[in-house]
């Protein structure tokens, strides 16, 4: 099994390698797809694009499709733990015995075209949810849209979350320029879907879907919410779209910002799976679905709760957009019961980190860097003096297991922790804290 597996493994991964791993163009995934079978070809799809906010409002748009009682495929990237939760059928990731029997299958194959990982993790979540006869698949974009390897599908609805200035040495370094490569996933005559809201990218996007004769609808044009309750656990709110009013809806993960991508992913199931469905049916899809998002979807990684106190919250936002958000969701908890914030912090080049480091000054968080063993993360040591440069107080970098051992030995009940920067830290958390 190990040896078939490592077919896929030992492929460079963007995760850890950066550009070595970033393989542009679709001729790859085509021709690998190709030797499968044309298993994306079987699948009626809502595709998920976006700078920020992609992955939340994949997993929300399959769980309210779970919810509803279809057979739901939910690919995002990349992986916590292991690669088999990139691709999960209500929830449950594809078996390991599974992927290793594929990979052996197809060995030929992938010597042959020798794709990316990311390529292949694509053409092998597209291959399983065809096995698995899913009727709806949900895939969130790996990087860009234009010339991502999901970019090959034929989908019922392609919806734009966000854009920002994000891997700008590779999709352009004006929101113009990213728009337009993350609205290459609207396809001709296809309805697209868009939370955008600057200006400069609406327009590129707006300018994509009339060249493709795509309807395009837009989220603040078509909905509006009120929040009634908002904290770590998650919110309540009630929504108001063009097909009904939604009362008091409670939201399982945390934040405003979750609010819009619960919105967003109302709207992708409204135009699609939900089109037909009585008006009973379809409240109870969204209000089961939104409540317990991880639950329908296995979906983790964003505002987690690991302990209630002393406070310890994971979120893997690697930008200062997410990170703001994170932060204004755990610091005025820390802050309400008189503790203090601490950060473990891991960056990746590339990712603005000054900007970051101003966001952890303004909540007087303690910050300690953490090490992570890929090409892109930036040395600790580093991140420490350019954190010191905006004012923060820093720590001395040390691994993850020893600032959590740190952090339980001194901390005061009111204090909190947040772990935050990268999908990395995730895979070096203690067993312990995995629960």
């Amino acid at each position: 099994m190990s040896d078939a597996l490592d077919l896929l493994l030992d492929r460079p991964q963007y995760a850890d390698v950066a550009d070595d791993a970033f393989a542009p163009g679709l001729d790859r995934m085509r021709a690998l797809l190709d030797g499968m079978g044309t298993p994306h070809e079987a699948l009626r799809a809502v595709h998920v694009a976006g700078t920020n906010g992609k992955g939340s409002t994949a997993a929300m748009t399959a769980a309210i499709a779970t919810a509803a009682g279809l057979r739901t495929g939910l690919h995002t990237s990349p992986h916590l733990t292991h690669v088999a939760q990139r691709m999960r059928v209500d929830g449950t990731p594809a078996p390991t015995d599974w992927l290793a029997d594929t990979l052996g299958q197809h060995r030929s194959l992938v010597e042959d075209v020798r794709p990316s990982f990311f390529e292949l993790a694509v053409a092998l979540t597209f291959r399983y949810f065809a096995e698995q006869n899913v009727d709806l698949a949900v895939i969130e974009v790996g990087l860009g849209g234009r010339l991502d390897s999901t970019n090959v599908l034929a989908p019922a609805l392609s919806v734009l979350t966000h854009v920002g200035l994000d891997h700008t040495d590779m999709l352009g370094d004006t929101l113009d320029a990213i728009a337009r490569e993350k609205a290459g996933i609207i396809k001709p005559g296809t309805p697209a879907l868009s939370a955008v809201t600057p200006d400069e990218a609406q327009a590129a996007i707006a300018e994509v879907a009339a060249t493709q004769d795509a309807p395009l609808h837009r989220l603040d044009d078509e909905a509006t919410w009120t929040t009634h309750r908002s904290g770590l656990t998650g919110s309540a709110f009630s929504l108001d779209t063009p097909v009904r009013h939604y009362d008091r809806l409670s939201l399982s993960l945390a934040g405003p910002h979750q609010q819009r991508n619960a919105a967003l992913a109302v709207r992708a199931a409204e135009l699609t799976f939900l089109a037909d469905a009585e008006d009973d049916a379809m409240d109870t899809a969204v209000r089961d679905g939104l409540g317990d998002v991880r639950g329908h979807t296995g979906f983790h990684g964003r505002l987690d709760v690991l302990r209630e106190a002393p406070l310890l919250v994971v979120d893997v936002g690697h930008n200062p957009p997410a990170i703001a958000a994170t932060l204004d969701v755990v610091a005025p908890v820390v802050a309400d019961r008189g503790g203090t914030l601490h950060v473990c912090l891991n960056a990746v080049r590339g990712k603005q980190l000054d900007e970051t480091a101003r966001l952890l000054a303004a909540h007087d968080a303690v910050v300690t860097p953490i090490p992570i063993d890929t090409k892109r993360a930036l040395p600790p040591d580093e991140i420490a003096e350019r954190l010191r440069a905006q004012g923060v107080t820093v720590n001395a970098p040390q691994p993850l297991a020893d600032a959590l051992d740190a952090f339980e030995r001194s901390a005061a009940p009111a204090d909190g922790l947040l772990l935050t920067g990268s999908h990395k830290l995730v895979d070096v958390l203690p067993p312990r804290f995995r629960d």
